[in-house]
This record gives C-alpha cells, sequence and structure tokens, in this order.
C-alpha cells in the first residue's frame, strides 16, 4: 500500500477546494484517498476547515484519527468512484459529521488512480431530500447498514449502467424476510432458486453482476438482512391501503411502498425512466438518490462524402 504523498500538487488541489468551500460556504470538505497520507501536515494545512476522509481500508486511513481527521472506511473496492463518493456522504450523515442539507467540496481521483485531480461542490439536501440523521440511524436498526450499503450502491449501478445500452427498472426489499415471503407470489420462475446461500450474496461482486441481469425481470428481488438473495421475480400483494406517492411514481413505487408500510422491510426501487434510486420505509419515501452520471457511450463516426 504506497503512501499519496502530500506534495505540491497535493496542496494546490486542496487549497483550491479551501478556497472554493469558503466561496460557497461549504460545511466541509471530503477527501476521497487510494491510501495514507501525511495526515499530521494535512491537519495543520487544514487550520480550521472540517475535513472528511474516506478510503477502501482502515488501513488507508491509520492514524487520520489520531491526526483529528473525520474518517469514513467504504470497503467498496470495486466500485466507480461516484459511487464511493456517495457512499462516503451517506456515511458522513449517518456518523453527524454532516447534516442531511450541508454542503459538500469532494476532492477525489476522478481520472487517474491515485492523483486528486477533480472537485465538485454537492449540497446534500438534493441527494437527502428530508432525511434526518434519525431517520438514517433507524434504517440502520432495522436492517444492517452494511446490507443496505451494498443494496443501495447496486441499485445506483442498475440505474446508472442499465443494460445493453438500455434503461432498467427494478426493486429490491431488504430485511423482515419471513413477513415480506408471505406477501409474494412468484412470476413464475425464480432464477436464484436452488443455488446455495454462498452463491447467492450480495457480498460477491459476481453475485451483484448476476443479479443486475435478473434485475431486466418483472417482480421483485427479496434480500435477507445478511445480503443473501432469497427471491427473485416475485410479485408483491401488500395492501396500499394509507398510502400516498406524489405523481409519475408508478406500480413499481406503489408495491415499495406498500411493502414497506405492511412489514419492517426496506424497499429500494429504481425508476426506469431517469435511475433515480428510491428507498422507502414505513410507506414513505426517506432517501431519494439521483445517479451521478451515466456511463459514457461510443457513437459511430458518421461520415458524408463531399458532394461533387
Amino acid at each position: 500500500m504506497q503512501p499519496l504523498k502530500f506534495n505540491e500538487e497535493f496542496e494546490t488541489v486542496y487549497d483550491a477546494a479551501a478556497g472554493l468551500a469558503k466561496a460557497a460556504g461549504a460545511h466541509a470538505i471530503l477527501l476521497l484517498l487510494d491510501g495514507p497520507t501525511d495526515w499530521q501536515r494535512l491537519r495543520q494545512h487544514a487550520a480550521g476547515e472540517r475535513v472528511i476522509v474516506a478510503a477502501d481500508t482502515p488501513e488507508q486511513l491509520a492514524g487520520a484519527s489520531a491526526a483529528g481527521l473525520l474518517t469514513v472506511v467504504l470497503d467498496m473496492h470495486e466500485s466507480p468512484v461516484y459511487d464511493k463518493l456517495s457512499q462516503a456522504l451517506l456515511e458522513a450523515v449517518a456518523d453527524e459529521f454532516v447534516k442531511p442539507g450541508a454542503r459538500v467540496i469532494s476532492v477525489y481521483s476522478g481520472f487517474e488512480a491515485r492523483a486528486l485531480d477533480s472537485i465538485s461542490v454537492i449540497d446534500l439536501g438534493d441527494h437527502l431530500g428530508r432525511l434526518t440523521v434519525r431517520d438514517l440511524q433507524q434504517l440502520e436498526t432495522r436492517v444492517p447498514l452494511d446490507t443496505l450499503q451494498t443494496v443501495v450502491n447496486l441499485a445506483l449501478e442498475v440505474g446508472r449502467e442499465g443494460r445493453e445500452g438500455k434503461p432498467v427498472g427494478t426493486l429490491f426489499v431488504v430485511g423482515d424476510t419471513i413477513k415480506v415471503r408471505k406477501m409474494c407470489r412468484s412470476a413464475g420462475f425464480d432464477p436464484v432458486k436452488g443455488y446455495s446461500r454462498k452463491e447467492r450474496n450480495l457480498k460477491s461482486a459476481r453475485v451483484r453482476e448476476a443479479i443486475k441481469e435478473i434485475a431486466q425481470m418483472d417482480g421483485a428481488i427479496v434480500v435477507a438482512a445478511d445480503g443473501t438473495v432469497e427471491a427473485a421475480s416475485q410479485y408483491l400483494d401488500a395492501p396500499a391501503t394509507n398510502i400516498t406517492l406524489s405523481k409519475g411514481l408508478g406500480a413499481r413505487h406503489w408495491a415499495a411502498a406498500s411493502i414497506s408500510r405492511a412489514t419492517n422491510a426496506v424497499a429500494v426501487a429504481v425508476s426506469e425512466s431517469n435511475g433515480t434510486v428510491r428507498i422507502f420505509q414505513n410507506g414513505e419515501i426517506v432517501l431519494r438518490i439521483e445517479p451521478f452520471r451515466r456511463p459514457m457511450k461510443w457513437r459511430e463516426f458518421e461520415y458524408e462524402p463531399p458532394i461533387e
């Protein structure tokens, strides 16, 4: 694990972020790093600024807390940088490092690994809506936060990437599996049936990729609290009594609201139209996340010969 040098380039990028934070009235600066750095020097250089550092492993952040920096461990080695940023911000809110409506300046390696080359201004209110820290902590008590993180990250990938160039909408139902299964009926074919629990656990990158393919099929994907996919292609028969949703949300979101009201499960719905991910609890939307960007697609070069 090679440390990131706190050199002139690092200092220049950080100073640019700090200047932007001051001008934009940001509450914190988030550094998404690929390895450890000179934490003491960073803390001294940051002066009175609120600095959050995020990385994939505790080893990459060793010594950061002792230096007075706020830390977030992601454990998302294979995930795109934008998913890591989203999760780091979610964790920062959960740990009460920043408030749900805060503005954060994020610094990260957007183009080249181990090189801080990108700065973004992110308004958490646009992504977290009316979510409060207390709401987020309650989500953690009902469904383990690591499982919820995995499902939300997967949902974001489905919403952003689609499959084979086409947008895909899907629905995950996480937790309270016994009660949820009683309100399910198979759409006719369950693609995960017959596999061992290990072969159905979302902690495996291979399983997550397989679930992306299944996401194209009709019906919900039921996930246990430990991250095991219990069933797929499931129609939900939960009552929609006293459910109120915004105009424009279709059957998938009504099903998500209904199952989360009838059980202690958390539902994660991906909109087919724009890839937006919404988290439902107790029949209400408690979190809305917009995909940071769609994948870049190359188009064939079109050439029209000159008219002679």
